[in-house]
């Protein structure tokens, strides 16, 4: 008999500063745990946007992918326009994405670029690091309502502009965020989803995709503040590795960089005024190897913090959604 969520309340600690987290106890079978308790857990994530799992002893791929399976009803997404490349281990079952070890990955949305992207994000920790590491959520709206108003009325009324360089050099080569290099394939996609392209003389794929920075969730209807206008900045690289990229590059050909809708550029302050609203309502604990984490990726921003050390963490994208679904305030073309 499958418990009901009001069973797992009490169990669910919900220390300041850190996520939800609920300690389990599944007797070495965390597929069967997940299959029985899922709505239990589904059921928590939609209350609170997060939850972290502890207990399940999850160590290898395939046991990990069942669990993700069962969570998900099945429905996993291919990644596809990823800003970095990943290790596929199974169908919809992926490796974090490929960033410095030293280096932060901000708070973002998954694929909130896309016309259709995870409701739900899975990641599991096989192997949790030395130090750092964490990965880290934050709430959309409390994030919303704490930007300035001029910001977000600004984002609000003209959306964000996402400007790529694919190159086999750094970043997701067009292969790895297309799933073909075949440049017929590649344009239909574009044309589909409402991304501009244009091939370049040395072979490399530029593109620009217009997108909504304020939606509204499909399910509560609450306003989110959904996208990754400061994560794929400029102003957020390294200082060294952006002036390395402007030098090596250009500073139209950077592998990835962010406008305001109407193409005017951000300045450095802007950026630093989003990264820092999000500093201030993040959560984080520590991975512990074996741990669960769910994520609704459309209230529940997430990053990757700066860790010494092995890490292995699997991330499953599930419940598809298209932002059409979410009322998006920008009207996004497609062919």
């Amino acid at each position: 008999m499958s418990h009901t969520y009001q069973t797992f309340l009490p169990d669910i600690d919900q220390a300041p500063g850190r996520p939800p987290l609920l300690h389990a106890k599944s007797d070495g079978d965390a597929a069967s745990w997940a299959a029985e308790h899922r709505n239990a857990l589904r059921a928590a994530v939609a209350e609170h946007g997060s939850l972290l799992v502890r207990g399940l002893g999850l160590s290898e791929p395939a046991a990990t992918e069942a669990v993700f399976r069962h969570l998900s009803s099945g429905r996993l997404m291919a990644d596809r326009e990823p800003f970095a490349p990943r290790r596929s281990y199974a169908e919809g079952v992926y490796s974090s994405s490929k960033w410095p070890n030293n280096q932060q990955m901000c708070m973002h949305h998954e694929l909130s670029y896309a016309l259709q992207f995870p409701g739900l994000l899975l990641f599991a920790c096989l192997v949790a690091p030395e130090t750092g590491g964490a990965t880290a959520v934050a709430d959309a709206p409390t994030v919303l309502q704490a930007l300035p108003a001029e910001l977000v009325e600004r984002f609000e009324r003209e959306g964000w502009l996402l400007t790529r360089t694919y190159n086999d050099e750094i970043g997701a080569s067009v292969a790895e965020a297309f799933g073909t290099d075949d440049r017929a394939a590649v344009e239909r996609y574009c044309r589909a989803n409402g991304i501009e392209f244009a091939w370049e003389g040395d072979g490399s794929l530029h593109t620009r995709q217009h997108r909504s920075a304020v939606v509204r969730h499909p399910v509560t209807g609450r306003r989110c503040w959904f996208n990754q206008i400061a994560f794929l900045n400029e102003w957020t690289m390294d200082p060294e590795v952006r002036e390395y990229l402007v030098d090596v590059y250009g500073s139209d050909g950077l592998p990835f960089n962010t406008r305001f809708g109407n193409g005017d550029p951000l300045d450095e302050d802007i950026v630093r005024a989003i990264n820092e609203v999000y500093e201030t309502h993040t959560l984080r604990e520590p991975w512990h190897s074996g741990d669960l984490l769910l994520v609704d990726n459309i209230r529940t921003s997430h990053s990757r913090e700066p860790f010494d050390g092995p890490r292995e963490v699997l991330a499953a994208l599930g419940d598809p959604v298209r932002l059409t679904d979410c009322a998006p305030t920008i009207e996004v073309r497609t062919a």
